[in-house]
């Protein structure tokens, strides 16, 4: 029987044959081909020939999909964490272009000929920005914190000269124990790092910003200035994870919630404060943390360091970041200019685009939405913005939008209301373009 099975399987050749022409690299195409037929050899149900080659190509179609390529956000969600948060300036991007090709003085002194060290002139940036003595970067928020907890907590295990000293606890605010992205939440950030919940002494006093979520009823957060009175009491380090990046007031943005910011953090009373670069801020994916000098060198010299430090590609978007808000550009950092545009604009866009589209089989009208910042910032701001609502009339909704999803660039929307809707505050001016293309070749297939 199992040698019938594998006369019936078609050779990889062949399959190879009746695939044709691909857009992926060869090596890949016949990998992905010899594991289908392997799974069929071990189900030993061979479908017919034509079935085999549909179903490979589908997969193919699938892994070819999930390359890394540019999206048109319709969703309304500004820093949308699925879509790699935080667009780039153009300035970033000229950055990136600039020393992604060839070599750069990363870690090199152009005056005297020497080695030197890596991000000088972004830390300067960040530490004048925050208004701290001083400030470094790491690839993320999370290694942040990863670094300063195992930093407080293992510096007193190694330097045991004194029960004030023999400090191995972390203390937060149960209220403050929250989740971030991919289900982790603070606290197990912090056992990461040889952290513990329970101990006779504590190492830092920790806040974080409930920035993912909001508390209403019978609910209050201790106030900075109270926990740094506490700590400086008791002589422990104070430090405040801001986590979204705001270091203007969101309140100049058009939205009445505020974020607090690490000037804000520091003047409380904080040694240290972190806060992520791809967030409010504007930037690529980093971790920046501001305060104390002493800490901050304290830090930078952690075995850990320099496994969560940043490459030239992150340094080279975070310095250009840097230099348009401390020439007060904020305008040309997307995500912020995304959150400012009026919704005068957005309806003017609304009214060229659909007036396009009215010779097509669908209905299709202006509606209201409602925005948000997303990426784990503002969480009670609701943003009032304008979307496109379509309704096919060749296709349901579902099929509507995965049309959509296939198409080159992929354009993403949400359902609601028995409408597929687009919203304008997160499709920037130039892809208008393509969101009408998108859609009248959804409608013709």
């Amino acid at each position: 029987m199992k040698a019938l099975v594998r006369r019936q399987i078609p050779a990889v050749s062949r399959i190879l044959d009746a695939l044709g022409q691909c857009a992926l690299p060869r090596p890949l195409i016949v990998e992905l081909v010899r594991r289908k037929l392997s799974e069929i050899r071990a189900s030993q149900d061979v479908p017919r020939f034509e079935t085999i080659v549909a179903r490979i190509r589908y997969s193919l179609e699938e892994l070819r999909a999930s390359r890394l390529q540019p999206v048109v956000n319709g969703t309304g969600i500004v820093i949308h964490t699925n879509f790699g948060r935080a667009p780039l300036a153009t300035a970033a991007g000229r950055a990136l272009a600039e020393l992604s090709s060839g070599y750069s003085n990363l870690e090199f002194q152009l005056a005297t000929g020497e080695r030197g060290g890596r991000g000088g002139y972004v830390q300067t940036g960040l530490a004048l920005l925050c208004k701290a003595e001083a400030a470094t970067v790491v690839n993320n928020c999370a290694a942040a914190l990863v670094l300063i907890a195992n930093h407080f907590t293992t510096r007193n295990i190694r330097h045991r000269t004194s029960n004030l000293e023999h400090r191995s606890e972390i203390v937060i605010s149960r209220g403050e124990l929250v989740q971030i992205g991919g289900g982790f939440r603070i606290a197990e950030i912090l056992q990461a790092s040889g952290e513990h919940a329970s101990g006779p002494d504590t190492a830092m006093i920790l806040k974080v910003h409930r920035s993912n979520f909001s508390m209403s009823g019978f609910v209050e957060s201790v106030s900075s200035n109270d926990i740094s009175a506490l700590a400086k009491k008791k002589r422990i380090p104070f430090v405040e994870d801001l986590g979204s990046g705001a270091v203007i007031a969101t309140e100049s943005l058009g939205i009445a919630e505020h974020e607090p910011t690490p000037v804000e953090a520091l003047k409380a009373g904080a040694d240290l404060v972190c806060f992520s670069g791809d967030k409010l801020f504007g930037g690529p994916q980093a971790g920046v943390i501001a305060g104390k000098e002493r800490f901050i060198r304290a830090l930078k010299r952690e075995p850990l360091f320099r496994a969560f430090r940043c490459d030239k590609l992150c340094l080279a978007a975070l310095q250009a970041t840097v230099d348009l808000h401390l020439n007060q550009k904020i305008g040309e950092i997307p995500a912020l200019e995304l959150l400012q545009l009026s919704e005068e604009a957005l309806r003017a866009r609304a009214v060229a685009i659909c007036s396009r589209l009215e010779d097509l089989p669908l209905k299709i009208a202006i509606g209201r939405g409602c925005a948000k910042a997303g990426g784990g910032t503002l969480s009670k701001a609701k943003v009032p913005s304008v979307t496109i609502d379509i309704a096919p009339d060749n296709s349901s909704l579902a099929e509507f939008a995965a049309t959509l999803r296939a198409s080159n660039p992929p354009v993403v929307g949400y359902i609601a209301d028995d409408r597929f809707k687009l919203d304008l505050r997160t499709i920037f001016p130039q892809q208008d373009d393509f969101v009408i293309g998108a859609i009248r070749a959804a409608c013709t297939k």
